[in-house]
């Protein structure tokens, strides 16, 4: 198999796998060991820039509306308040973030703290989706601030940071789409501040553009076909909880037996 379709494979999984809730780094260093191939640091954030870029493409108008209302110091609408809760959920994780970058970095591939980390992520997901929590769509400064403190351990590979915010959203008392809705739009600062820190003074390559083109495009289907159709009931979490967890069990089964 050549290097370039090894490349447009893994962005393809980018892109199937940011929006669900199972972790796209851990897939990502599934993939590459899979197909042993060697990621570059530019390669790795043009993959992030496409699934960004999908975010911004599909919540275009709110996000518009939420930075005109900041702007024109508009606090008391709704789009303001929830770019000020967006912002208050970005905190936690961009400081830990931030402060142990190097630490992150050093156990990013090591595939038995991946394994680990769909096992968490199972758990969580089976979690939210049991029928116990009671409703109460009331998105607060609080509630803000749990949710975004659950995304700093989404850090580690193989949690899946959209999966562990929604399922925070959910047991606090929000509904799917308001749950989903505010996990995907607080990922835009905490992705794209952890890209900028990543590439520090590097430039992206100009070669490299197809592998944002492809990991946009199959993140924009995937994010809407997750937003829309399945995780309109917080049930369907239980399917990507047991995928997860039959995934940690198969990851640490290889690791006893290789």
């Amino acid at each position: 198999m050549s290097e370039l379709l090894k490349a447009i494979i893994i962005a393809i999984v980018q892109g199937i796998t940011e929006w669900l809730p199972v972790s796209s780094s851990g897939h990502l260093v599934l993939a590459e060991k899979l197909l042993n191939y060697q990621s570059s640091l530019t390669f790795e954030v043009a993959l992030h820039f496409g699934t960004l870029m999908s975010v911004f493409v599909y919540f275009g108008k709110d996000i518009t509306d939420i930075i005109q209302d900041l702007l024109k110091l508009k606090f008391q609408t709704e789009n303001a308040k929830l770019g000020i809760l967006i912002l208050i959920a970005t905190i936690p994780a961009a400081i830990i973030g931030f402060l142990f970058k190097d630490a992150f970095e050093s156990i990013f591939s090591n595939i038995i703290i991946v394994a680990l980390g769909f096992g968490i992520t199972g758990i969580i997901l089976i979690i939210a989706s049991l029928p116990f929590v009671k409703t109460a769509n009331k998105l607060t400064k609080s509630k803000a601030l749990i949710i975004g403190t659950s995304q700093v351990i989404s850090i580690l590979p193989g949690i899946s940071r959209s999966g562990t915010t929604t399922s925070t959203a959910i047991l606090l008392g929000l509904k799917e789409q308001t749950a989903l809705k505010f996990s995907f739009l607080m990922s835009i600062p905490i992705i794209f501040g952890a890209n900028i820190i990543t590439i520090g003074n590097q430039t992206l390559q100009k070669e490299l553009i197809w592998a944002a083109l492809v990991s946009f495009i199959i993140g924009l289907l995937f994010l809407h076909l997750i937003y829309k159709y399945i995780l309109t009931s917080k049930k369907n979490l239980r399917y990507f909880g047991i995928y997860a967890l039959l995934l940690a069990l198969a990851i640490g089964i290889f690791l006893v037996f290789s």
